[in-house]
């Protein structure tokens, strides 16, 4: 393997598939060496450096992967995250999947890829929100010992072009409280007389407000007191910044599925 870990992006057109490449060029332990996206798109063929705001890297926008690279991260669309899996499992190179609203046999498809290469997958990439899961893990694990009861309410902010609703990281959240506190109801939204609050649910509310890149707040509720955990993203870049860190990670790894909690360590 070369001293700098030759990446690609997949998605590279995209608002964080350019931010990807704009920092990963500037990292000094990576070097851009493909830049794909979809058959049809309109940045095909585009100096990938120039689409990012960074000048010409000549690297132009593919359809296809050509020369092999040590590894690659995707942030693109679901159907993009099957497709590169497709690929990187055919030639065994690591992946990192950034994209979000993977469900069903789209994850299924991804997941496998795993069995024959490295593959990273979370529904955040934010070193910070990766942490707060740890956080509101222990939190859920001390609190179920409470006799009176928790509430558990998630709620999440994004900006008016997310797609999936709740986000894949508010559902991480739910998923992680339900495994410490046994929560077996999750409700999305509330109107109407929904009637008294049962104990076994965990609500989750999504607002889609601006440019907000990335918001979400638990809240454990008790009789008396309350705790909130928030986790803020101020700019895209620290999504691109904790797929870079993972991208690292991942390149030196055996086949098999890993998480951010193996990068930072957990």
């Amino acid at each position: 393997m070369s001293e700098k870990f030759k990446l690609g992006v997949n998605g590279a057109g995209g608002r964080m598939g350019q931010r990807i490449v704009a920092l990963a060029h500037a990292d000094p332990g990576l070097v851009v060496a493909a830049a794909l996206e979809a058959p049809g798109s309109p940045h095909l063929g585009r100096d990938a450096g120039e689409l990012a705001g960074i000048g010409k890297i000549s690297v132009p926008i593919a359809a296809t992967l050509g020369d092999r690279v040590d590894v690659v991260i995707d942030f693109s669309m679901p159907a993009g995250a099957v497709a590169a899996a497709k690929l990187c499992a055919e030639r065994q190179i690591p992946l990192v999947v950034a994209t979000t609203g993977l469900e069903g046999a789209n994850r299924e498809s991804v997941l496998a890829a795993a069995q024959v290469t490295p593959v990273l997958i979370s529904p955040s990439m934010s070193l910070a929100v990766n942490l707060t899961m740890k956080l509101v893990r222990e939190a859920a694990r001390i609190l179920r010992q409470i006799p009176e009861g928790v509430d558990v309410e998630v709620i999440e902010r994004h900006h008016r072009f997310k797609e999936d609703a709740p986000s894949g990281t508010a559902i991480k959240f739910g998923q992680i409280i339900a495994e410490e506190m046994g929560q077996t109801e999750h409700v999305h939204g509330r109107h109407g007389r929904p009637g008294v609050r049962p104990r076994t649910e965990i609500g989750y509310h999504a607002l889609r407000v601006g440019d907000n890149v990335g918001e979400h707040t638990i809240v454990f509720g008790m009789l008396g007191e309350t705790i909130d955990l928030t986790v803020k993203g101020s700019t895209r870049d620290c999504y691109a910044y904790g797929a870079l860190a993972a991208a690292k990670f991942l390149a030196a790894q055996k086949p098999g599925l890993y998480s951010m909690a193996d990068v930072l360590g957990f």
